[in-house]
């Protein structure tokens, strides 16, 4: 078993101090910038304001881009798109009547 380390992240110009071993260390920074590039992309759109919302929907959009994958690749026909979709709008909704 090797000795757990700590990796610097940097995800919307905060860091975070994560411990995990040597062997996971490039998937977990890799994991880091790809919801630092989605959280930016949202922070820049303008729509969103907050870091706590900019997460939220970060986490829904690579959920949602999971699930459409999964979705391809089990071959199901559900319609997740249009129910996430559907989610993303009535969040948009409750974030923007709320942030008033």
């Amino acid at each position: 078993m090797s000795t757990p380390i700590t990796v610097s992240l940097h995800i919307l110009d905060k860091e975070y101090r994560v411990s995990c071993s040597e062997t996971e260390r490039a998937g977990l920074e890799s994991s880091a910038r790809f919801l630092d590039d989605k959280m930016q992309d949202i922070k820049q759109s303008g729509r969103i304001v907050g870091v706590d919302r900019i997460a939220v929907m970060a986490g829904l959009n690579i959920t949602h881009d999971f699930l459409v994958e999964d979705q391809k690749k089990s071959g199901l026909s559900l319609n997740i798109s249009d129910k996430i979709n559907a989610l993303q709008n009535k969040l948009d909704f409750a974030i923007n009547a709320f942030g008033k």
